[in-house]
């Protein structure tokens, strides 16, 4: 049976999780190389294959691979992923111009198919590990966690948990956490999952903006304005910050600040 590919990632959680620029992103999407899913309000949303196919994208890319076997590469790879290969000890990587797919024992090109019998190039490979041990470090609990986002979501938010309780700054860890609860509808545990992050680590975009979400999914507004304002205090060029804003001061009857924020998103989008 096929794994179920679900889409809990937005373009933030990609930027923060992948450390890669919105534009470059946007650009990955254009080419072709990931076909994400359309969430609330029209917002891109990537699967765990997404983040996988464009963390290797940007590897070969950086590796000079000419962008026609990147595409062939790619494609295939997006092939075979949910269909025929667990995520769990998987390994992507570039041995010069060829993509490299590693799952346990098993090496093999992935545009031809073809087995090979040693695996290099582990400087760009992307890592799913298989669970987290007792002495792992908040890094491997945090990246176990991602890889059992799509098959685990409990498991994963117990990974999460114990990469925040070793590292109460791993900012990364504490914004997958309140999302994962969120999505779950644990909105009490996600609220303050949130707001102890913004605590323990200071205010940032991400998180506030993330605030902002849930607290519009609860119908509270005001304090939705609030979080979504102190986001872009922080980060202005958060596209679908401002849009949320927009039809938030829209159903509150403040068309000039509606405008503002509409204007501000498009200008972005473009």
């Amino acid at each position: 049976m096929p794994e179920q590919v679900t889409h809990p990632y937005g373009v933030e959680d990609v930027e923060r999780l992948l450390h890669l620029p919105r534009s470059t992103i946007r650009a990955f999407v254009t080419a072709g190389f990931v076909s994400p899913a359309r969430g609330a309000r029209n917002a891109l949303r990537f699967s765990f294959q997404d983040l996988i196919v464009l963390r290797t994208a940007q590897a070969l890319a950086n590796a000079n691979v000419s962008r026609r076997r990147i595409t062939h590469s790619l494609k295939e790879l997006r092939r075979q992923l949910p269909e025929t290969m667990p995520l769990k000890g998987l390994s992507i990587g570039a041995v010069g111009d060829q993509l490299v797919v590693r799952q346990g024992a098993r090496r093999w090109q992935a545009d031809s198919g073809q087995y090979l019998l040693a695996f290099e190039g582990d400087a760009l490979a992307v890592s799913v590990p298989s669970r987290a041990a007792a002495s792992a470090s908040p890094e491997e609990l945090f990246n176990a966690a991602v890889a059992l986002e799509s098959s685990d979501a409990h498991g994963a938010i117990r990974a999460y948990e114990q990469a925040v309780a070793r590292d109460p700054c791993l900012i990364d860890a504490r914004i997958n956490l309140g999302r994962l609860l969120h999505q779950l509808g644990r909105h009490a545990q996600a609220e303050k999952a949130y707001r102890e992050a913004l605590k323990a680590c200071g205010e940032d975009a991400v998180v506030l903006y993330n605030l902002g979400v849930l607290l519009d999914d609860l119908g509270r507004s005001a304090e939705a304005i609030a979080a979504y304002e102190r986001a872009l205090v922080h980060d202005d060029a958060m596209a679908d910050c401002h849009y949320n804003l927009a039809l938030l001061y829209e159903k509150l009857r403040e068309p000039k600040a509606a405008l503002k924020h509409m204007a501000r998103y498009r200008a972005l989008s473009r």
